[in-house]
């Protein structure tokens, strides 16, 4: 996959789009299902030709691109404060994980054994989402610094709201992993905004 902004703007979408999910999820109890199936399915692409084959195609991170571009913009809803703080906890948790070799190969191989679960069942299957969230668990989880997710008690209380929240921050950080992955880096955030904000654009439209 090249360095260019482009692919770097498509994998910093499905950040935000992860980070918007789950606070659609934890304050609304439900869930755009398209972009929630993309995300989803991304942890499976491990072998993808392209940034955008990771999601199919940009449509996949229509929900992120927006909330990109909301962000960059400076005109995003106060009430989305959670999505942004996500976010920059999710790349800051990729850094973490980029240094520990061990639990990439957990990752890799516990990645390999869902993909052969997704002979039986659908990526948004209860067993399939029960699996990512427990990797979750099992590596993410296990750092100091863990993402709090703030929302209504009645939705964050339900195990399987619980389960998607673990999964769809699990998507998070694959797609920062992606972003390091084809030169993305966070002081590009502040000195290629308009830049990362151009181009986000022309994606959308």
């Amino acid at each position: 996959m090249s360095y260019n902004l482009e692919n770097q703007v498509i994998a910093l979408a499905g950040v935000f789009q992860s980070a918007a999910l789950v606070d659609q999820l934890a304050k609304q109890g439900t869930v755009a299902p398209t972009s929630y199936e993309c995300s989803l399915k991304s942890l499976l692409k491990v072998d993808a030709t392209s940034t955008l084959d990771v999601y199919g195609d940009i449509y996949g991170v229509q929900l992120g691109l927006k909330e990109l571009i909301a962000v960059l913009e400076r005109k995003q809803d106060r009430k989305k404060v959670d999505v942004v703080r996500y976010a920059l906890t999710l790349l800051y948790l990729e850094g973490k994980v980029n240094k520990r070799g061990d639990m990439l190969d957990v990752m890799s191989q516990r990645i390999a054994q869902i993909t052969t679960q997704t002979l039986h069942f659908d990526p948004t299957h209860t067993n399939i989402i029960s699996a990512f969230a427990s990797l979750y668990s099992d590596t993410i989880s296990t750092f100091p610094q863990r993402i709090q997710v703030t929302g209504d008690p009645r939705f964050l209380r339900v195990d399987e709201n619980a389960d998607k929240i673990r999964a769809l921050l699990l998507a998070g950080i694959r797609a920062a992993v992606l972003w390091r992955q084809v030169g993305g880096r966070r002081w590009k955030l502040f000195f290629m905004r308009k830049k990362i904000l151009q181009i986000a654009n022309g994606m959308l439209r």
